[in-house]
């Protein structure tokens, strides 16, 4: 069945209409009609079936039949990630998405090479992956912003695992022995040309920050977040239930 996120609220009985894109996508590409049903959720009041009601030359109007699901939540984990080409970032977003991270943190660091990134065009594939992955949120993505000064507001209660390509680190099932599953935790993840000296050493020194290596190969940074991403959850994350 096909599931939309939509920013109304949702209540039995509840009637909106949907926005352009989401009523040419159900009209024009899906060939729905009225009375046929989908899915809507918007991260606060859990899934619920729908009817469709309207099918009109500018919108299409839905109505809240019942919950399907109660709100919840996946494991509070952030994704910081350096910024990368557009192709691998969008790739990142996406695989985020439908691995559970709650947030996407862009940032830029000493050798990144990418500077700008548009967060409108990550949200949107963020919100069609978490559509067709089930979940009954979107994670959120942030503006970018320098490692230096996520680090210096960094939340000393979010543990930070650190990606360290140098080689000398713990691989990360060993890093992550004896963590408590349901902490706050991110994973970082740098650019393609690596942390600096002085970065590593800055990261190495934080009480918050647990080094890991992500095996005897250099990986590119899509490759590098997917797979820790999927090694944390399988360790802390709702993998685990």
């Amino acid at each position: 069945m096909i599931r939309l996120f939509i920013p109304h609220d949702l209540a039995a009985g509840a009637e909106m209409a949907l926005d352009a894109g989401q009523s040419r996508y159900l009209a024009a590409v899906m060939r729905q009609a009225v009375g046929d049903e989908l899915l809507l959720f918007n991260g606060r009041d859990g899934e619920w079936r729908a009817t469709i009601t309207v099918v009109g030359k500018r919108a299409v109007g839905v109505r809240a039949e019942a919950q399907t699901r109660p709100q919840a939540l996946g494991p509070d984990l952030d994704l910081v990630i350096a910024l990368v080409k557009r192709a691998r970032l969008e790739t990142i977003v996406e695989k985020a998405a439908e691995l559970g991270a709650r947030r996407v943190r862009p940032v830029t660091t000493e050798r990144t090479n990418a500077e700008r990134t548009r967060v409108e065009r990550l949200t949107a594939i963020a919100t069609e992956a978490a559509e067709q992955t089930g979940r009954l949120d979107v994670p959120a993505i942030a503006e970018p912003q320098k490692l230096e000064g996520l680090i210096k507001g960094w939340d000393a209660g979010r543990r930070l695992l650190f990606c360290d390509e140098a080689g000398d680190a713990r691989p990360v099932p060993e890093a992550l022995a004896g963590a408590t599953p349901g902490e706050p935790w991110a994973i970082l993840i740098g650019p393609e040309g690596g942390f600096s000296p002085k970065e590593r050493e800055i990261l190495r020194a934080l009480p918050f920050a647990t080094p890991a290596a992500l095996g005897p190969r250099i990986l590119r940074a899509d490759t590098a977040a997917i797979s820790a991403m999927t090694l944390w959850q399988a360790a802390l994350g709702d993998w685990r239930s």
